[in-house]
């Protein structure tokens, strides 16, 4: 049985190598966005979902290309979902700071969160995981549906557990 070290001294590794990926999945050429993923990344939470991404590949052998653009991905995606919400919601603030919505307003928050989630699934693309992107489209209409439902629902105090 390994020891709690040898877990950990991998998985920090691996989320170095992560946040490299990260990184270059969320550059892009226009200076506004650029200025907004910086504020993004600055204030980043404990990144759990890449982390269980990668301990989960581990358990199949190396952690390789497949596995960081999994964890991208899906970082890309809890994003992108987070600028949405905090616009659906009108939250000024993320994680104790300004939202994006509260520094630059919603129309561009939408358009971040927006480029966020194309940014996620072009990487997918490009790097032919089209199981992962079947997988995380998946996700990403349950999701959305889930949302709507739960606004569709909020002033109807009467509905089933199922619904």
């Amino acid at each position: 049985m390994p020891t709690l070290q040898e877990i950990q001294r991998p998985i920090a590794q691996e989320m170095k190598a992560f946040e490299a990926h990260f990184r270059e999945a969320m550059r892009s050429r226009t200076a506004l966005l650029d200025r907004v993923m910086h504020y993004i990344v600055k204030r980043k939470g404990k990144q759990m979902r890449p982390m269980f991404t990668l301990l989960s590949a581990r358990m199949f052998g190396p952690v390789g290309e497949s596995a960081y653009t999994a964890a991208s991905l899906i970082e890309l995606l809890h994003t992108a979902t987070l600028v949405h919400d905090d616009v659906v919601d009108g939250s000024p603030l993320r994680r104790g700071f300004f939202s994006v919505n509260a520094l630059w307003k919603n129309k561009i928050a939408v358009l971040v969160g927006d480029y966020l989630l194309s940014r996620g699934l072009l990487l997918a693309v490009d790097r032919g995981e089209f199981d992962l992107l079947r997988i995380l489209s998946v996700a990403v209409r349950d999701m959305s549906e889930g949302e709507l439902l739960q606004l569709e629902r909020a002033r109807d105090l009467n509905f089933r557990e199922d619904v």
